[in-house]
């Protein structure tokens, strides 16, 4: 007989060499961190008045939030086209997603120049009601906590499985509300990035003819919100790969090969859209002249490298290609929303950027704290779906 999935701790010691790594590399982090909140942002970056924003945005949060996508494309596959036999992904999902959308979060207070003000933002909503940056904020703010309630079955469950106490009967009923409830939050945590990461592509609307024009389109909104879908696949089929060669668990290869030809079809519509908008528009001709539009062709050479890898049935089912093709999408979409925000950019002849040397310690510290918390969090809580022991006959 069949036997069930159920989610359970992967177990064993948290602190190991890779652990002490990444620990390492956030101390780091968290010491540029602590350094620009006490001495101001000039103190550790190498922003300025043209580039108001670098790699804590372009980076940590523009890509970061299309890498916490994996819960929002997982789900658009389970719960709105009925594919349920994902749905062993779909919590390891969130909780990639709850970690790239709360440190997210960190590193836009990181970037902001008064961020003890912060708190102004939903409470004083009418005072920048016209602007896209409050759609976004607004939105990864309510998105975090309906990430938190999605995850929370989690520790539910946890408490559930421990001997009897008052903390077991509170998880039972919590366990029971959430059930209840959880259509509703399901339904707000679709409808939160569907809003903002179109919205993040809005903000790029703004600069107008600062904007090189293989990159202003109309149309960016809707590339951020399909590439922030192509992405969250990509980083699924990586977590999946990763924690079965991380906790010595069986591969989900036909589960990930079966996901590969999904985002095969959906990256290329997008790259076929990109490449048709630009040459409707008549911007083709500006392959070649400057160095930008060299990136423009990597960006979708990146894109087609990954398609074709797909394209094989033969190569989609080896989990070593699956893993591949996973890190060439999530490095097209990293490149395409860095194009976007840095360097298809362009304030003026006098101004430039390159991040500093404790820009880039931040970063890494926000990416590897991240990893971090996501190993410990799958050793201690029901995250990963495995089969349950066969009932006894």
């Amino acid at each position: 007989m069949s036997h069930a999935l159920v989610h359970r701790p992967v177990g064993g010691p948290f602190l190991t060499r890779t652990t002490r790594w990444l620990l390492l590399f956030a101390v780091l982090g968290g010491a540029a961190m602590l350094w620009r909140l006490l001495f101001g942002l000039g103190s550790v970056s190498n922003l300025n008045d043209g580039y108001p924003w670098g790699i804590w945005i372009a980076l940590d949060v523009v890509v970061g939030t299309a890498l916490g996508c994996g819960g929002y494309a997982v789900a658009l596959l389970v719960y709105i086209l009925n594919r349920g036999r994902y749905h062993p992904l779909v919590r390891p999902a969130m909780l990639t997603s709850l970690l790239g959308y709360g440190l997210a979060v960190l590193a836009v207070t990181i970037d902001l120049g008064r961020f003890w003000e912060l708190w102004k933002v939903p409470v004083f909503v009418w005072r920048w009601t016209g602007s896209p940056q409050l759609e976004v904020a607004l939105c990864v703010a309510a998105y975090v906590l309906v990430l938190l309630v999605e995850m929370s079955p989690a520790l539910f469950e946890k408490w559930r499985d421990e001997p009897a106490n008052p903390r077991r009967e509170m998880a039972k009923k919590a366990l029971g509300t959430l059930d209840r409830g959880m259509p509703w939050i399901l339904a707000l945590g679709l409808l939160l990035p569907t809003m903002h990461q179109s919205s993040l592509g809005t903000m790029m609307l703004l600069p107008g003819p600062r904007m090189h024009p293989l990159w202003f389109t109309p149309w960016l909104p809707f590339l951020f919100l399909v590439n922030c879908v192509v992405m969250g696949y990509a980083i699924v089929a990586i977590e999946s790969a990763f924690s079965s060669w991380a906790f010595g668990r069986p591969r989900e290869t036909a589960m990930l090969e079966r996901l590969g030809k999904v985002a095969l079809g959906v990256t290329a519509f997008w790259t076929l859209f990109r490449v048709v908008e630009v040459a409707l528009a008549g911007e083709l001709a500006l392959i070649g002249r400057g160095n930008r539009s060299w990136l423009f062709v990597a960006e979708v050479a990146v894109h087609l490298a990954a398609i074709a890898m797909l394209a094989s049935p033969r190569w989609r089912a080896r989990a070593d290609l699956q893993v591949r093709a996973a890190i060439l999408l999530v490095l097209a979409g990293a490149l395409f929303r860095v194009n976007t925000y840095l360097v298809a950019f362009r304030p003026g002849a006098h101004w430039s950027y390159f991040p500093a040397l404790p820009e880039l310690a931040i970063t890494i510290g926000i990416f590897a704290l991240e990893i971090a918390i996501y190993i410990w969090a799958v050793r201690r809580f029901p995250i990963l779906a495995g089969h349950a022991p066969a009932a006894a006959q």
